[in-house]
């Protein structure tokens, strides 16, 4: 269950993306995700800004499948800065529920280093568990805030971006790349119109076990892409679709609907 949580929480931080005007927001992006072509789950993010501040809200209810996803809920939350050129994360707090048990994370930032951290309950730390080290909880985001992205329009400089992150479990850097350009066109997704794709590879730093497969998959993969789309008309970009593939089948989450 921990490496699954561990996998979660990279997963999640490869998954969520967008970017920002200095103009009031107030918007809600609803998900479903897929694996190996069975629904697995339905996640929501909301997202406020006044120009200055912000606050990102992820819910979603995981139906579970068999013994390779446990069914439950998950809540994620991120709130600080909006007046740069980039979102600065003050605080970061996670809580999932899934077979009686719960798990949450809550992390303080001062400015991109991190003041404090606790998880609940603690993570052992194994022989295979590489350690946190205090020099890597400074310049980190976390991975909400890391992917509102902030641009200038659907062009390849949205996916130009590198990012520290620091989840209150592990430490990672992840890389974007331009793939190219493509039209999303299916009337059942929550956007038809064009989409950059980028591709985004993962680099574990510290917290995450080297005994996890899952760690080492995403490590080595070359297919974590992500297809961004515009936020209607608040100078956001979020993501339309989000594929990841595993040796379980493609994980991917598509956009369902989008309001304002």
């Amino acid at each position: 269950m921990i490496q699954l949580r561990h996998a979660c929480l990279a997963t999640l931080a490869v998954i969520l993306s967008t970017s920002v005007n200095a103009a009031e927001v107030n918007a809600s992006a609803s998900y479903v995700l897929t694996l190996g072509g069975i629904n697995i789950a339905a996640m929501t993010v909301d997202l406020e800004d006044d120009g200055s501040r912000y606050s990102l809200d992820l819910s979603a209810n995981v139906a579970g499948l068999g013994t390779l996803v446990a069914s439950g809920t998950a809540k994620a939350t991120s709130v600080g800065r909006s007046s740069g050129r980039n979102l600065m994360a003050d605080k970061f707090g996670l809580e999932t529920r899934a077979n009686g048990e719960s798990f949450n994370v809550d992390v303080s930032f001062a400015g991109r280093d991190v003041s404090a951290f606790q998880v609940q309950p603690p993570i052992i730390d194994n022989y295979d568990r590489v350690p946190l080290e205090r020099r890597h909880l400074t310049g980190v985001s976390d991975f909400l805030s890391t992917f509102v992205l902030k641009g200038n329009g659907l062009d390849k400089s949205l996916c130009q971006r590198q990012a520290r992150i620091f989840t209150g479990v592990e430490r990672f850097d992840i890389a974007m790349s331009y793939a190219g350009d493509d039209e999303a066109t299916s009337p059942r997704t929550g956007y038809q119109g064009p989409v950059v794709l980028c591709t985004v590879n993962y680099d574990p730093i510290s917290g995450h076990f080297t005994s996890s497969d899952i760690t080492t998959y995403l490590a080595e993969s070359n297919r974590i892409i992500i297809w961004y789309a515009p936020l209607l008309e608040t100078g956001y970009f979020i993501p339309y679709r989000v594929l990841l593939g595993t040796n379980m089948g493609d994980l991917s989450m598509v956009l369902t609907k989008l309001t304002q």
